[in-house]
């Protein structure tokens, strides 16, 4: 069974820091490019960041850059998400996504509330 399972999640004030985590099993972690996505309340899904298999490349969404910090660890199978500097429009339920581009596969979390509020 594929499962993607996010942690670190909660309430922060802002200007802190929050860690998310994304433990994958199911599937070989190794084959796909990891990203993190996010919805804010009543607003649509939105783009975070990228890191391709091996750690390589990583990209951002212009709004997070020097901000957050994606990385992975095949051997754990798991994909890092830190966050520093939060603003209260930070809130939103953060996702992680598998996708295996040579399928157009994908696979998908099911979200950790991160809330920056004092």
């Amino acid at each position: 069974e594929v499962q993607l399972v996010e942690s670190g999640g909660g309430l922060v004030q802002p200007g802190g820091s929050l860690r998310l985590s994304c433990a994958a099993s199911g599937f070989t972690f190794d084959d796909y490019t990891m990203s993190w996505v996010r919805q804010a309340p009543g607003k649509g899904l939105e783009w975070v960041s990228t890191i391709t298999w091996n750690g390589g490349n990583t990209h951002y969404s212009e709004s997070m850059k020097g901000r957050f910090t994606i990385s992975r660890d095949n051997a754990k199978k798991t994909v890092y998400l830190q966050m520093k500097s939060l603003k209260p429009e930070d809130t939103a339920v953060y996702y992680c996504k598998a996708r295996w581009g040579l399928i157009n596969r994908e696979y998908w979390g099911q979200g950790t509330q991160v809330t920056v509020s004092s």
